[in-house]
């Protein structure tokens, strides 16, 4: 599959693509699509590419199989948390999807996306280390004195942000933020839903020796339904920091199952990068690549117990 190039399938049409997934509707002109439409009715089609971005950037080449392991991973986290909220995957399997992104992508309700980010923290670490070393806090909640990178939080907190355009920084904001606009009573149900599938995912990775850091999750109602619904990916190595739990040491950072490898490379003297300059990222090396998408698939194998195939 091209890195940067949304795939013509039967039966769909494209509409969109993000910096990771292109999106696809029914095109019911077609006996594909009409069947899909008539099965499901108003759904997606959510495409994971193998294109990885970083520091507001798409970077050439993809990492291989990175779709199949996000979507895989993905569909497995859905089923762990379907008892705590609903969600928007409906089929992943043909004739639903075509045989082309078989394993990559999955037929999901249409939602009525809520616009913010929620993101659940457990530990100290990125953006929200920043702002606690600023101010001794994170979006507006107070933490204590003496915390370092990688440091464990007393509490998972919720520090939601807003949704950015493509190339745009998104910004974290206090949970006052997210009330103005949606209403108190739907931004603590966001806020109490996202800590409770933090808690319930970080107990099942920390069984599995690994430690669930952040996540950012996303949210819609179902216009069918009007339930809070869990939409877009969950629970990944794009969306989540992964740590090894025995290597994990407060002070450094930390050890990585995600792309933090390329971040590393873009910002070192070897890939020659100004991250600050005007000049778009250069080329990711073979090696690069490859030990990224070994962090991936080390990732999915790790949380489910089971190799994947690609």
């Amino acid at each position: 599959m091209s890195t940067m190039t949304a795939p013509a399938l039967p039966g769909w049409t494209h509409t969109y693509s993000g910096k990771v997934r292109d999106l696809y509707v029914p095109d019911t002109t077609q006996a594909a699509g009409a069947a899909v439409a008539e099965a499901h009715g108003d759904v997606v089609l959510v495409v994971a590419s193998d294109r990885v971005s970083a520091y507001d950037h798409v970077l050439n080449p993809g990492i291989p199989g990175k779709g199949v392991v996000l979507t895989q991973l993905s569909l497995w986290w859905f089923s762990q948390l379907e008892d705590l909220v609903p969600n928007h995957v409906v089929s992943a399997v043909a004739p639903d999807v075509p045989e082309a992104v078989l394993g990559r992508a999955m037929v999901c309700r249409r939602l009525e996306m809520f616009a913010v980010e929620c993101v659940a923290r457990g530990y100290l670490t990125g953006s929200g280390l920043a702002e606690y070393r600023a101010g001794g806090s994170v979006t507006g909640i107070s933490l204590p004195d003496g915390l370092v990178d990688g440091s464990r939080l007393p509490e998972p907190i919720f520090t939601p942000a807003t949704k950015a355009e493509l190339g745009e920084h998104d910004e974290n904001v206090s949970i006052d933020v997210v009330a103005d606009v949606l209403g108190r009573e739907r931004a603590e149900q966001l806020r109490d839903l996202t800590l409770a599938v933090y808690a319930r995912a970080e107990g099942v990775a920390r069984e599995r020796g690994v430690i669930l850091a952040d996540t950012k999750l996303e949210f819609g109602l179902d216009p069918v339904t009007g339930a809070v619904t869990l939409g877009d990916e969950v629970l990944t190595p794009d969306s989540s920091r992964f740590w090894p739990a025995d290597s994990w040491e407060p002070g450094r950072a930390q050890e990585s199952f995600d792309k933090q490898y390329v971040r590393d490379w873009l910002t070192s003297s070897a890939s020659g990068w100004d991250r600050d300059g005007d000049d778009e990222p250069p080329l990711l090396p073979e090696d690069v690549v490859e030990r990224t998408r070994d962090r991936y698939l080390e990732a999915y194998e790790r949380l489910t117990g089971t190799a994947l195939s690609l």
